[in-house]
């Protein structure tokens, strides 16, 4: 993959960056409501701690966002003073939690890709992005065991915990494919998404065959989180996470 910084557009780049921003946050937020919730307070705090991980790679992405940006752009006015239609992180990360399986299913299929999307950005000519990517890469990893084996725990285990991750393939299964439908701007960076998706796909099996699980069977692809999109859990989500600031503008610590 080759994504240099003479061949793509600023325009591209910063919408390339803001999507990978956005996504990584609002999935932090969402992960970030189970504290204090989860079943296991050893899972709570890895869940947590997941979130956080997430929130740090957004923030690095806002910053190199903002910084080509400029106009006194920053890391905040990028993450909490924007509106629903600027925002372009990927449908799945915004639907709600429902039951905690739900929640480790969407965190393994969004970990996997992710994984293999940083694999990727290692190899970028933009020497920052291959410094997010080899700083997160090690979090990530990470994230994939850790729902992984959460998706064979569960699937694996009761007739109870096995309904649940049914139920978690039915409701998730629309909106994996946004994942590897390229917006115009991934296109522009390079970003072979049919490599991804063969990795992706080889993953996710040999996982859900030791999880004694299907595949996701009769797949209706729900787009448009990319290009700004969205359901409409998204105004609520920015809702909650924007208020402060926006009650009070400019507060600092």
């Amino acid at each position: 993959m080759s994504t240099s910084k003479n061949s793509v557009s600023k325009e591209n780049k910063i919408n390339y960056i803001l999507y990978l921003a956005d996504t990584t946050l609002i999935l932090s937020h969402r992960n970030s409501e189970w504290c204090g919730h989860a079943p296991i307070i050893e899972q709570d705090i890895a869940l947590t701690n997941i979130a956080l991980d997430l929130l740090g790679q957004a923030r690095n992405f806002y910053q190199y966002a903002a910084e080509l940006i400029g106009n006194n752009a920053t890391e905040d006015s990028l993450a909490y003073l924007r509106i629903e239609n600027e925002y372009k992180n990927l449908l799945l990360t915004e639907l709600p939690n429902d039951d905690w399986g739900n929640t480790v299913l969407r965190q393994f299929y969004f970990s996997v890709y992710q994984f293999y999307l940083y694999q990727q950005l290692q190899k970028s000519d933009d020497e920052q992005l291959v410094a997010i990517a080899n700083k997160a890469i090690k979090e990530v990893s990470y994230h994939v065991r850790w729902s992984g084996e959460w998706v064979v725990r569960l699937g694996d285990g009761t007739k109870e915990s096995h309904q649940r991750m049914l139920n978690a393939i039915e409701n998730l299964k629309n909106y994996l494919g946004e994942m590897f439908i390229a917006a115009d701007y991934e296109t522009a960076m390079n970003i072979d998404l049919n490599t991804i998706q063969k990795q992706w796909d080889e993953k996710v099996t040999s996982v859900f065959a030791e999880a004694t699980l299907p595949l996701p069977k009769n797949i209706f692809n729900h787009i448009g989180g990319k290009t700004g999109v969205h359901t409409e859990y998204l105004g609520y989500i920015l809702t909650e996470m924007q208020y402060l600031q926006r009650t009070y503008p400019n507060a600092v610590w």
